[in-house]
């Protein structure tokens, strides 16, 4: 039996190692850049859908935002020439160039595609899909081989977890975009019969699993934001649960 990712089921508060870490990143990157408040909203979003932020309460904007200025006061400031724009960290490496034969046919992303420029790769950030059959974010991807023609694997290394955890995945079946978190405002993009990744809570671990959406039962939002149930089955073992919208993440669409 493979190896499961144990998750405990402990309130936990603050950010993560691995969130940290991303910060310490991007601001030795681009300094002063990290003050805009758009980016601020938009970084605590992708750390409140991130596999390895289960358990947690939800960061706010706000206190990234004060995170980055409490370290801009501890470090010296860099000469304004040398800040470069902040750049995402889950992108394919260097280190690990793809095969141009293979380029236009296993990642097309920023090619055209009927005469329509696809998002460019490296604005992506991915997920790939573990032994245990759940969902992780990718960190990053280590190497790759072709067992055949058209069929290629992938080395990666999952957000939060380290070398011990590296797997070979295959690229067509278990590598994808990063599926999207939504504001309590957004639940009417939620339809029925729509694909999502919904966060399944077991008795000793918790983990990100394929579902479709059977049924909605709108309510009225409050001070809490949406209270809306989502009637949910999950794919790898056909069970059925209701669910709030923050335990789903959506499929990005174009």
């Amino acid at each position: 039996m493979d190896r499961l990712r144990p998750r405990e089921r402990k309130v936990l508060s603050g950010f993560t190692k691995a969130e940290i870490e991303k910060m310490e990143k991007l601001l030795e990157e681009s300094g002063e850049q990290f003050l805009d408040r758009e980016f601020c909203r938009k970084l605590a979003r992708s750390f409140n859908c991130s596999k390895g932020h289960a358990g947690r309460p939800p960061v706010k904007w706000t206190e990234v935002e004060s995170w980055f200025q409490n370290r801009q006061k501890d470090c010296p400031s860099k000469d304004a020439s040398s800040l470069n724009p902040p750049e995402k960290l889950s992108v394919v490496p260097e280190a690990c160039p793809m095969n141009k034969r293979h380029e236009s046919s296993q990642m097309s992303k920023g090619a055209l595609v009927d005469g329509e420029k696809v998002p460019d790769l490296s604005e992506l950030e991915f997920e790939a899909k573990s032994k245990d059959g759940a969902w992780y974010d990718v960190d990053t991807f280590l190497t790759h081989r072709f067992l055949s023609p058209g069929e290629a694997e992938v080395r990666v290394r999952f957000v939060g977890f380290g070398a011990e955890e590296d797997e070979w995945v295959n690229v067509k079946k278990a590598v994808r975009e990063r599926s999207l978190p939504l504001e309590h405002s957004e639940c009417h993009k939620v339809k029925p019969g729509d694909l999502v990744i919904c966060f399944q809570e077991g008795r000793d671990q918790a983990r990100y699993y394929d579902a479709r959406v059977l049924e909605i039962r709108r309510k009225l939002h409050d001070i809490r934001g949406c209270r809306c149930i989502f009637l949910i089955r999950y794919d790898h073992d056909k069970t059925e649960e209701s669910v709030h919208l923050r335990r789903l993440c959506c499929r990005p669409t174009y």
